[in-house]
């Protein structure tokens, strides 16, 4: 899909460009202009779409300005404030839109370092922005279930009341799914007893409490790993990758089917562990190269993932046939190391490398 595919080339473009911009005017032009212009769909230089430094008298404030006003139609729909790569986010950054909120018709106002992307409406009370944004994204970190309703906020597709209809839900699911996040990585005592009382039928001491908090963060950790596996299992026995949507429409690279080989006499088994391996690194080069250049051969020794499904350009190679998990890195000469790990996630670990000898094929 276009506007997934600019989401990721906007990622490629900060990791590679975000560590020598210094200035919150480079943001605006390395990344946000970008953004409004190839992801929002208006033109930046079209005052009559973008109107950069917007300027509107506050009640005694007079000559403030904000950084850009999306306009549709002749009326301000969006506002945007920026600020440097890098900084922090909070509502002490949004003075300026909180107060043009109240004297503008837009609706929709956000707050952006660039890479991160706040979008806040006025859910608790009309026309005064909520301190809370109904939606974030992440450039780093791209959340394909919040793009659709990236797209209501495009020129093309624009429709505010919809927008403002499903930010109420946005905003609680994206809450709820932080706290999700929390207590899966790093468990408060009150979600460690709430499983704990349930499965221990004795006194919940100190030593308890302790050793529950361990075993909840590891039964949370296998339950997601548990749910990755189903996913896969279905993918593989269908014939197809897993699915994101966008609009009820499957990613462009879902009508590529997944290439497992059926196990011959040679005893050459594709497993589970060297498929997820496989969409791990095609998720991590996929924002440098298509993805349908990125494939894998399994042999009796490791599992060989190849850009354009040649031998000559190795990206990696897992080496998950025996206890200890390795991943074959290589160098410009095309010399391989194998590298420790402990789980299929950390191969996330080594994503520099592995794009940068994707990236040395172009």
């Amino acid at each position: 899909m276009a506007l997934l595919d600019e989401l990721y080339s906007l990622s490629a473009k900060i990791k590679q460009q975000a560590a020598v911009i210094q200035t919150e005017e480079a943001t605006k032009s390395a990344f946000v202009m970008p953004f409004i212009n190839r992801v929002l769909g208006y033109d930046v230089f079209d005052p009559t779409e973008v109107t950069p430094e917007f300027i509107c008298d506050v009640g005694t404030k007079k000559g403030e300005k904000i950084d850009y006003a999306i306009l549709k139609n002749g009326e301000i729909q969006i506002l945007v404030e920026c600020k440097k790569i890098g900084e922090p986010l909070n509502v002490n950054h949004a003075s300026q839109l909180f107060r043009y909120f109240h004297v503008t018709n837009a609706r929709i106002s956000i707050l952006t370092n660039g890479q991160i992307y706040k979008f806040f409406t006025d859910l608790d009370a009309p026309n005064k922005m909520d301190e809370k944004p109904f939606l974030e994204l992440d450039l780093l970190d791209i959340d394909e279930n919040v793009v659709p309703e990236i797209v209501k906020l495009t020129k093309s597709a624009f429709d505010v009341e919809s927008i403002v209809n499903a930010a109420g839900e946005l905003k609680y699911v994206s809450q709820i799914k932080k706290i999700f996040s929390t207590q899966f990585t790093n468990p408060e005592e009150d979600f460690v007893k709430f499983f704990a009382s349930r499965v221990y039928d004795g006194m919940l001491t100190l030593k308890v409490r302790e050793l529950f908090a361990t075993l909840t963060k590891k039964a949370a950790s296998q339950w997601l790993n548990d749910q990755v596996n189903e996913r896969l299992k279905s993918a593989i026995s269908g014939g197809s990758h897993p699915q994101s949507t966008l609009n009820n429409e499957p990613k462009e690279e879902s009508a590529e089917p997944v290439a497992v080989p059926l196990p011959e006499p040679d005893s050459i088994v594709t497993t589970e562990d060297e498929i997820e391996g496989f969409h791990i690194v095609k998720s991590i080069i996929r924002t440098v190269v298509e993805p349908c250049r990125i494939s894998h051969r399994d042999t009796k020794s490791y599992f060989g993932i190849l850009l354009d499904d040649n031998n000559r350009k190795p990206i990696c190679r897992l080496h998950f046939n025996r206890n200890q998990m390795y991943i074959g890195l290589f160098d410009a000469d095309k010399k391989e190391t194998r590298h420790p790990i402990d789980t299929v996630d950390d191969i996330y670990s080594h994503a520099e490398h592995i794009i940068s000898t994707a990236e040395s094929y172009h």
